[in-house]
């Protein structure tokens, strides 16, 4: 019941921030998409939209060591937070150094060769790519920071830095729309710098609150730990590095048959998929801690049920926003967008369809990172991670449309799926054959009759505001009746219930 509250409490901050950043965001791509032009935009998000991918790999870090600072709560080991806060500061050091090379290296050849970008914009575009390079430094080396934000639970705090941001992106879109100098330089700036704004204000935070964030690597510096920390973090990061450039990638191979206005398309795509996922993944950010905490306490059946929950949770809100969403695209982006980019309907359809099935293991992948055996694992999803841009590759050559490579990208997230529960089954003895019974099928059953109702207003009403509203309203009255009825077992309606009354214990007092 404690932990419910704690989950609960956690959860109400990040969805009070979502109420407010969701919109914010949104808005702000309008003004950007409409000051910078379709070219410029598709420019910033095959070169600047790096920076989107540094935040994901700064996540995924941020988990492999958070994985050690939570397994340390769990057991309630506080001197070894120390330790581990000072290797963590050593690792991302020595990270953060290599990457920076490798980025500058990685420039040479996109500059040369790679990127199809019109001459005249060139070194516009390079000046961005390099602001990218100068943030990335301080973007790594915030990851033990962030790891401490996560294992203390502090979502307070992440509430508030993610509205600040969210603000400072609106003035900047604003500044942008003004602006009389090249737009593209100077909202690549302003991006890199509030990368680093939101980070250095995390870093002081993080010093004058929590006891194991204390810089001594003479006094808290362990072999024995560098060394197990390093091998898991190493995995973890070839996963992550995996699966950082196949995101960037589908940018950089549309671009190379399509060229720039494509990228605009995915860039919006990449959007409005990230706004909507975030609600989903708002929740199992408060509830990810849980699981490593359950493991380093020896309870693997509150880990298994943590995960069971978090899996049709996180798939269960991302439901409920994008089958809407999905129904009436083309004209929501209509009244959002002054100029829709060519293939941006198909691209945000496929999109969501992706991140939907991503949803169902994503829980599976921190489970495993919890046991901590990670290298066989971290070796084939990296495989898996990689494997679709080749295909995307081969198949643009022979002819195939720029949507197709979203087509390849669901195919490998059902592979990918499987390959997280053989890995689950092995590594943590996950009940797999209940998994599927209790959450896949579930799921699906679920998926489908909201679906199926809520595309009814289209064969009935015209099209236009009024069908809109319907379509949501509709949608969301069947979603919630399916959820209750079909997605959850009746043990996951109490702890529903016990999470509800926390929230209200805590918010409506």
């Amino acid at each position: 019941m404690e932990q419910a509250k704690k989950v609960a409490k956690n959860t109400g901050f990040l969805y009070a921030r979502m109420a407010i950043t969701v919109f914010i965001s949104l808005y702000s791509t309008r003004l950007i998409l409409a000051a910078l032009g379709v070219n410029d935009f598709g420019i910033f998000n095959v070169v600047g939209g790096a920076i989107t991918m540094l935040t994901f790999l700064n996540n995924a870090m941020s988990g492999a060591t958070q994985r050690f600072m939570s397994f340390a709560e769990g057991e309630g080991n506080h001197k070894k937070q120390k330790n581990i806060f000072n290797v963590s500061i050593v690792l991302h050091l020595c990270t953060a150094l290599l990457v920076v090379l490798l980025l500058e290296f990685a420039g040479y050849f996109l500059f040369n060769g790679i990127l199809v970008i019109p001459v005249e914009r060139i070194e516009a575009a390079k000046l961005v790519f390099h602001f990218l390079v100068a943030s990335t430094f301080f973007t790594i080396l915030s990851v033990p920071y962030d790891a401490v934000i996560n294992a203390h639970e502090n979502m307070f705090l992440v509430a508030i830095l993610g509205i600040l941001e969210a603000i400072i992106k609106l003035g900047i879109a604003f500044y942008i729309t003004y602006s009389i100098s090249d737009k593209l330089i100077v909202y690549g700036l302003c991006m890199a710098l509030l990368t680093i704004l939101i980070l250095v204000l995390k870093q002081f935070y993080c010093r004058i609150t929590y006891d194991e964030v204390r810089i001594n690597i003479k006094s808290y510096y362990d072999k024995k730990l560098f060394q197990e920390m390093t091998s898991f973090a190493g995995w973890s990061f070839l996963g992550s590095t995996s699966s950082m450039l196949s995101f960037y990638g589908q940018g950089l191979v549309l671009n190379m048959f399509f060229g720039t206005v494509v990228n605009a398309a995915q860039g919006v795509a990449a959007q409005v998929g990230g706004q909507l996922s975030s609600f989903s993944g708002t929740m199992l950010k408060a509830l990810n801690p849980l699981i490593a905490k359950s493991e380093g306490s020896g309870n693997r059946n509150l880990m298994f049920k943590a995960t069971f929950i978090g899996s049709k949770v996180a798939f269960f809100l991302l439901m409920i926003l994008s089958i809407p969403v999905i129904i009436e695209m083309p004209i929501i982006f209509k009244f959002w967008l002054k100029e829709v980019p060519e293939y941006t309907i198909i691209f945000c359809r496929l999109l969501l369809i992706k991140l939907l099935l991503d949803q169902i293991n994503v829980n599976l992948t921190t489970l495993i990172a919890a046991v901590g055996k990670i290298k066989k694992y971290q070796t084939i999803v990296s495989i898996v991670y990689i494997l679709p841009i080749i295909f995307a590759v081969i198949g643009f050559k022979i002819g195939f449309p720029p949507y197709s490579i979203y087509i390849i990208f669901i195919v490998f997230s059902i592979v990918a799926g499987f390959t997280n529960i053989y890995f689950s089954k092995n590594v943590a003895n996950l009940p797999v054959n209940l998994f599927f019974k209790e959450v896949i099928v579930r799921i699906v059953l679920t998926f489908i009759i909201s679906l199926s109702i809520s595309a009814l207003p289209l064969f009935m009403v015209n099209e236009g505001l009024v069908r809109i509203f319907i379509v949501f309203s509709v949608s969301f009255i069947s979603s919630i009746l399916a959820i209750w009825h079909v997605g959850l077992t009746i043990s996951e309606k109490v702890f529903f219930n016990d999470f509800m009354k926390s929230i209200k214990n805590n918010f409506i007092k």
